[in-house]
């Protein structure tokens, strides 16, 4: 069947403005871009909105000391791996060797205990503080030797951080979250009882 290339007025259908108007044939129509479903994303494109907000959020369990002045925390939660002690501020990850107060050591390790984080631990913390002390557990990053230290930086303050001997440089100090395996922070922590780092001050009763 032949179709006529002439409209009802008697001109060529392309050149019709009445009969050619919201066709393919009308010059004055704009190209429709196609739609794509908003469940339809290009490979890589999707992103949540903790990773396009930058907030990384606790998903296990975690005790935690603080917060502090600077609206700091310092988490020690259960994480693929072990355990991670780090400092969180405003629901972000802080790149830096986790500093806690003293006296919140025992409440955020009891708090560990009850969630099944840690075994309950034995630490004295009381008699003469051994200020500028530490207590630490050995161990390996790959080829070089480290240690998880527990420090005491002043009267009121604490340092549990991860060190690695380099070649030719001695001991560094990694400013940087903690991820070990539980029993290290536990030889850690009972190794700095042991040398009065934890000591409070007060009197042994």
């Amino acid at each position: 069947m032949r179709v006529s290339q002439f409209c009802r007025h008697n001109r060529f259908v392309a050149e019709c403005p009445i009969c050619s108007k919201g066709t393919v044939l009308d010059p004055n129509r704009k190209a429709e871009r196609p739609t794509r479903s908003a469940a339809v994303r290009r490979p890589g494109a999707r992103r949540s909105a903790q990773a396009a907000s930058g907030v990384r959020v606790s998903r296990g369990e975690f005790a935690s000391a603080g917060p502090y002045e600077d609206g700091r925390e310092v988490r020690l939660e259960k994480v693929p791996g072990g355990l991670r002690l780090a400092i969180w501020q405003a629901g972000q990850l802080i790149k830096d060797a986790p500093v806690l107060a003293l006296e919140d050591l025992p409440r955020m390790l009891q708090s560990a205990s009850e969630q099944g984080l840690l075994e309950p631990p034995d630490i004295p913390m009381q008699g003469d503080p051994a200020i500028g002390a530490h207590g630490a557990s050995p161990g390996r990053t790959g080829e070089l030797q480290d240690e998880l230290r527990v420090e005491r930086l002043d009267e009121f303050r604490l340092r549990i951080a991860r060190w690695i001997m380099r070649p030719n440089r001695g001991w560094e100090l990694q400013e940087a979250p903690v991820l070990l395996p539980a029993d290290r922070f536990l030889r850690a922590l009972g190794s700095a009882g042991e040398r009065g780092v934890l000591a409070s001050g007060d009197p042994v009763e």
